[in-house]
């Protein structure tokens, strides 16, 4: 059966197949057809202030603390009452975070709280209200070393992952759980079916993408938000720093007080284990989750900013592609955003799609949300198009060449290979902002190449390469690669500190409130810029890392070198009369760090290019320039978004 068949096979309602032949049997004698249409929707019919709340801690198996027992992690759990009293069993949507006490979580940084018993009071975000009352539990998991839980955060680790799988085995009857923290008596999961959907933002979202990897069984959906798929990527970008700071100062922004004076070792592990060389080593290969995508059996409902300068998009890029390799079925949601909960740009379509997405996949109902487009992508603020699969069918990879200009560093970008060399010296002090607002113009710190007017709007879906020769002066050098809409737009702020949202005062109420867990937030709506050019892709690298990711090597001055960049992946569409351009330069202020020394580096063009996700391959651009002639356009300041800026280092909420 082809793979298709198979995927469209699974997304049945589930249920043992001589029950559903009897079931139907019945219905065909005994009532109308009507009558008994199977659900297409999960109703609010039970009661939320009346839904029980409790708190179990399971046993992860683990001694990450070194107490000498195994270390236990708090669940808090909110379900519906009146399915247990009925005897029926309901599914979970889980968020397993290290944020609950620490940071907070969402647009209004909500931590939970708790009764004088430790039951919860206010759960974050709205996840328990809508969806309780609509016949799912909700569990909020403290990671291992946070809030409430034993053990110690170990950055994508053994610990962070099997803190979230071990509530799963428990949901599915394969793990112990306690009452207390430190007490003997057990608890099962007895009003569950353990069908469970994990969902979270930034670690959170990491988290359902690193249990999914696992291939635990009872995990039958993730959906993650801005998650890492491989921790070297979030720290380094081919040997690139991409922070000045390592996994090891993570887990001390996030762990608990008794994490702090229990889990020294297990931070000097990752700070020995993660140097600042750039070098891969055997602590990334754990926290690598895209190795073992070949394990996931649950569905992914992926979502990302386009313009997330924290996860950066590589992340969702290689994980898709991971993910589509292997079959397993796909949804995914690409704002203009940068690190920004769908929640807070597109509110109403979010709760719409993500409740009906969880009724197909935990309730087995045949709403169609499998037959839609697999792609939602925003345009223009607040404008979105579908595409029935991502990339679009007819993208290829096509080659284009840069070539010299009649100016220094501006140059031109088209099909036909080019000869010569263009020269730029690294300053730390710029960023591809200011790059691209000095495209047009010859400057020492970039070497920019242009195409031609487009005579029709040209789409790139997916993710790029960029191959560099060059040749540098001093031992060390980074390299930075960024693509450009050379064009006037509105775009969503991402630079601004909200990255592209702005916050209301009015609430918007989604799903039933008590007195301490309410279910209205407030409103939003999206914060723009008038630009005159926008990078859509980047990529980094450090030269010294061209042969190995394993070991960078000084370089000698004078040698050419050959390195191949990976750019983030993108959905972008350069309109008709808008220019699509290439810049390559060094450090690119705040998003990486500077080498230790300031090259000058020259490029040999003729074994440079840029291989682009074009939708329509090298005919759509041959077509999108035809009847231009490229030349330098005219000399000018270009505006753009403020400069971008990394001033969180935490993948946070």
């Amino acid at each position: 059966m082809p793979i298709r068949s198979i995927m469209r096979t699974r997304f049945t309602i589930w249920r043992p197949l001589a029950t559903a032949a009897v079931t139907a049997l019945l219905a065909a004698l005994l009532a109308p057809a009507a009558a008994h249409a199977a659900p297409r929707e999960s109703r609010p019919v039970y009661s939320y202030a009346h839904a029980i709340r409790e708190a179990v801690w399971v046993d992860t198996g683990l001694d990450e603390d070194g107490d000498g027992k195994k270390d236990r992690v708090a669940a808090d759990i909110v379900r519906p009452a009146e399915p247990a009293r009925q005897g029926r069993k309901v599914p979970v949507i889980m968020d397993a975070s290290p944020y609950y006490s620490c940071c907070g979580r969402g647009n209004e940084s909500q931590k939970k709280t708790y009764d004088a018993h430790g039951r919860v009071v206010q759960m974050p975000l709205f996840y328990d209200n809508f969806f309780v009352p609509r016949g799912y539990a909700f569990v909020g998991v403290d990671l291992a070393g946070t809030n409430r839980s034993d053990g110690c955060v170990d950055v994508g680790g053994r610990s962070d992952i099997r803190s979230a799988k071990a509530v799963i085995d428990w949901l599915n009857g394969r793990a112990k759980a306690y009452t207390t923290r430190t007490g003997t008596r057990t608890v099962t999961a007895s009003w569950t079916n353990g069908r469970t959907g994990m969902i979270g933002k930034s670690w959170d979202g990491t988290i359902a993408n690193g249990v999914a990897a696992t291939g635990v069984k009872g995990l039958k959906t993730i959906v993650p938000i801005s998650g890492i798929s491989s921790w070297y990527d979030y720290y380094f970008a081919q040997g690139a720093p991409l922070y000045d700071g390592g996994p090891d100062e993570l887990a001390g922004y996030v762990e608990s007080d008794g994490a702090t004076a229990h889990c020294a070792a297990v931070q000097k592990k990752l700070a020995d284990g993660s140097p600042r060389t750039g070098d891969w080593t055997p602590l990334w290969t754990e926290r690598n989750y895209v190795k073992d995508a070949a394990k996931v059996r649950a569905s992914v409902f992926l979502v990302h900013g386009m313009q997330d300068l924290n996860v950066r998009t590589k992340h969702f890029g290689q994980w898709w592609n991971a993910l589509a390799k292997h079959g397993v079925e796909r949804k995914i949601w690409l704002s203009q955003t940068g690190h920004v909960d769908p929640f807070d740009y597109r509110r109403g379509a979010w709760v719409d799609t993500l409740h009906r997405w969880f009724d197909h996949e935990l309730l087995g109902y045949d709403n169609g949300i499998d037959r839609e487009p697999m792609a939602d992508i925003e345009r223009h603020p607040d404008q979105w198009v579908t595409s029935k699969v991502w990339p679009p069918h007819g993208t290829r990879a096509t080659t284009l060449h840069p070539a010299r200009g009649t100016e220094p560093g501006v140059g031109t970008l088209g099909l036909g290979p080019a000869t010569g060399t263009e020269t730029f010296t690294d300053d730390p002090k710029l960023s591809e902002t200011d790059w691209a607002a000095h495209l047009t113009t010859s400057t020492p710190e970039k070497a920019g190449f242009v195409t031609a007017p487009l005579t029709r709007d040209l789409r790139l879906s997916g993710s790029s390469k960029v191959t560099v020769t060059a040749t540098p002066t001093t031992s060390s050098a980074h390299l930075s690669a960024v693509l450009v809409d050379l064009g006037p737009d509105t775009i969503r702020d991402y630079a601004d500190g909200a990255e592209g949202i702005t916050t209301l005062t009015n609430r918007t109420c989604w799903g039933a409130s008590t007195p301490g867990d309410s279910a209205c937030f407030k409103a939003t709506k999206a914060k723009t810029a008038q630009v005159g050019s926008t990078v859509f892709s980047r990529g980094w690298a450090d030269l010294g890392h061209y042969a190995s990711l394993d070991q960078g090597v000084p370089l000698t001055p004078g040698k050419a070198y050959t390195i191949t960049l990976s750019l983030a992946a993108t959905d972008h569409v350069i309109p008709k009369g808008h220019r699509l351009a290439l810049i390559v330069a060094g450090t690119d202020k705040d998003l990486i760090d500077p080498p230790s020394t300031r090259p000058t580096l020259t490029l040999v063009l003729s074994r440079t290019t840029a291989r682009v996700p074009l939708v329509g391959g090298t005919a759509a651009f041959e077509r999108a320039t035809s009847g231009s002639v490229i030349a330098a356009p005219a000399a000018r300041t270009l505006d753009g978004v403020s400069a971008p800026h990394a001033t969180r280092h935490v993948p946070a909420s």
